[in-house]
């Protein structure tokens, strides 16, 4: 299974980098976790097909991690060309907000007779949910986003991809984490308390219960890029492009 980092920054472009997407490709077939708004722009520069994306999985309603759908879904239609069906996986009130989305950005889109079947599952926590050949797990997260925020795991061909969403810190990270091959978790800041996020010291306290494989951080502000940059980041960091195999 290879992920690749298609938008590894936060919702203000720091450090010039693309919203929250991440791609699977899997020999199940290729996924997207979180759609940010600029993961189209992301799927062109890094030469990812949005045909070939059988489903993609939501962790929370905010437009850096979910507010690229509508351009998805349009590039779909009328560029793409899109014939196979499309699975949406997230939170309850996905559908209501992705319309209200549809609306404010183009008008009437919400509306058009789609050349391809678009599937939406709302998903809740404490169980797996399959998805074809994917197994979703749902961890409530602790990010006020208006409908319920998640860290999502994902399990397909033998490999496990587990995701933080936006969050404070909780002990559903544990849970998220254990046994993952790979966890990728946000890092904010790096001693900042800031409501809803991580920062890189409380990581750093935790990091001995994080029980996955591998761990990388994404998600990262001003202070968090410096002190990468500088190696006084004691956990592995992505950035835009960046692809591992697990």
């Amino acid at each position: 299974m290879r992920v690749k980092f298609l938008g590894s920054g936060d919702a203000f472009g720091t450090g010039g980098r693309f919203n929250t997407c991440f791609h699977i490709a899997a020999p199940s077939g290729e996924y997207l976790i979180d759609c940010g708004a600029t993961a189209l722009v992301a799927m062109r520069r890094f030469g990812v097909d949005p045909k070939a994306i059988r489903a993609i999985f939501i962790s929370h309603l905010h437009g850096d991690h979910f507010g690229g759908l509508p351009f998805f879904l349009l590039d779909a239609q009328f560029v793409s060309r899109r014939t196979e069906p499309l699975v949406l996986v997230g939170p309850p009130g996905l559908d209501q907000r992705l319309r209200d989305a549809m609306e404010a950005l183009f008008p009437g889109s919400s509306k058009i007779a789609w050349n391809f079947a678009i599937d939406s599952i709302a998903i809740t926590p404490g169980k797996a949910h399959m998805v074809g050949a994917v197994s979703v797990t749902p961890f409530p997260a602790a990010h006020e986003s208006g409908a319920p925020s998640y860290a999502l795991r994902l399990s397909c061909d033998g490999k496990t991809v587990s995701y933080s969403g936006d969050t404070e810190w909780t002990d559903t990270m544990i849970d998220a984490a254990a046994g993952a091959d790979l966890f990728i978790i946000e890092s904010s800041s790096y001693d900042r308390k800031v409501p809803y996020h991580i920062d890189y010291m409380t990581l750093r306290t935790k990091r001995d219960l994080l029980m996955a494989r591998r761990i990388i951080l994404t998600h990262m502000g001003p202070e968090m890029l410096a002190r990468a940059k500088a190696g006084e980041i004691a956990f592995e960091t992505a950035e835009d492009g960046k692809s591992v195999e697990i």
